[in-house]
């Protein structure tokens, strides 16, 4: 082989490598689907507990997790007055129930379930407005008592809550 032909080989080679870098496919999938120069305010107001069984710490770590996930996922301003959104709802469930029941007739898993009713209003676009219930649970050991485990489980659940309440609104999904 000539050196001419080896020179472009190499050059070949290299060429590929550098193609497969050079082109790139970005997705980003947690982030908002608004238009910014319309949407620029959201109001996220309280979310009281209207269930039957009360964790009162509740509330305050539902209301936090949202208004975090919010402020962390779209560069929409948060007020106390009229805005371009609004989200507001209630915590309508927080319901234990067994689960896994051995042959004995007792439970081996508990499942504390907690349901919130969302109402999202988009006064840009009333085709986008959202009356909706959302609910997530998890699975703990009947032998745990839930004073134990409850403030985890509620952070847990909440999490998953915020991101489905804003997939459906503010993710537009």
């Amino acid at each position: 082989m000539s050196v001419i032909n080896r020179i472009i080989c190499v050059l070949a080679f290299v060429a590929m490598l550098a193609v497969p870098q050079s082109c790139r496919i970005s997705y980003k999938l947690n982030g908002a689907a608004l238009d910014y120069s319309v949407y620029r305010t959201i109001h996220v107001g309280e979310f009281p507990i209207r269930a039957a069984l009360v964790y009162s710490p509740l509330q305050q770590t539902f209301e936090n997790e949202l208004l975090d996930y919010i402020t962390r996922n779209t560069r929409l301003t948060t007020v106390d007055t009229a805005s371009d959104l609004d989200l507001e709802g209630e915590i309508t469930g927080y319901n234990l129930t067994p689960q896994a029941v051995t042959e004995d007739a007792y439970a081996s898993k508990t499942r504390l379930t907690i349901t919130v009713r969302v109402k999202y209003t988009d006064a840009k676009n009333d085709a986008n407005d959202l009356n909706q219930t959302f609910s997530a649970y998890r699975d703990f050991d009947a032998s745990q008592m839930l004073t134990d485990v409850q403030e985890q489980l509620c952070q847990e659940i909440s999490k998953e809550l915020v991101e489905l309440i804003f997939n459906a609104t503010l993710g537009n999904w």
